[in-house]
């Protein structure tokens, strides 16, 4: 049974309409967690049959804490109309309080250099194989270590500071169902006072 409670949920979390947030509860059969996965997978789909198109628009979202850390986001989207709109510039500002809080080396993990990961691995494998384990254990230890990296040090993969179940790159999901436009940070810069 779809309530008009879950339905509300469900859009203020992503923006979406009304009947979209009612079928992906009904097809769900009421199941919250599934209906918001099935919408960020329609706004997925929808935003790949967009991906010729220019997002030439954006904001520079700044933030400032303390005047001890300076952060600088740029996020990109199609139109000036929704580089305009409350929603996107929200959006932006708490990218930028992620960043000053999380300061991640990269924005996404296709930005980390492969020396990097290749020099993790390599200390991860040795120190692995110098507490004696075995082979199938050194390679599942690597795997993990380098997970880990990814979510601790890019952007998009790292749990909101808000909301540790959602990550980064959920809340952008989110405002794709809700704008139906291409949206990605194109930059980021932390700046802090070295005490």
């Amino acid at each position: 049974m779809v309530t008009t409670h879950e339905i509300k949920r469900l859009r203020e979390q992503t923006g979406a309409g009304v009947l979209d947030c009612r079928e992906a509860l009904r097809k769900a059969d009421g199941d919250f967690d599934a209906a918001l996965a099935a919408l960020r997978e329609k706004g997925a789909r929808a935003m790949e049959k967009r991906e010729d198109r220019v997002a030439a628009h954006g904001y520079i979202a700044t933030y400032s804490h303390n005047g001890l850390i300076g952060v600088l986001v740029e996020l990109k989207c199609e139109t000036d109309f929704v580089a305009n709109t409350k929603a996107f510039r929200e959006l932006a500002h708490e990218i930028a309080l992620q960043v000053a809080a999380t300061d991640p080396r990269c924005i996404s993990r296709d930005d980390v250099p492969a020396e990097m990961i290749e020099q993790l691995a390599a200390d991860e494998r040795a120190a692995a194989v110098a507490a004696g384990k075995s082979e199938a254990i050194v390679e599942h230890m690597v795997a993990a270590k380098i997970e880990r990296f990814y979510r601790d040090h890019c952007l998009l993969e790292q749990p909101s500071i808000r909301d540790e179940k959602s990550t980064i790159n959920g809340l952008i999901q989110d405002k794709l169902v809700a704008l139906g436009e291409r949206i990605y940070v194109a930059r980021i810069a932390r700046f802090a006072i070295e005490a």
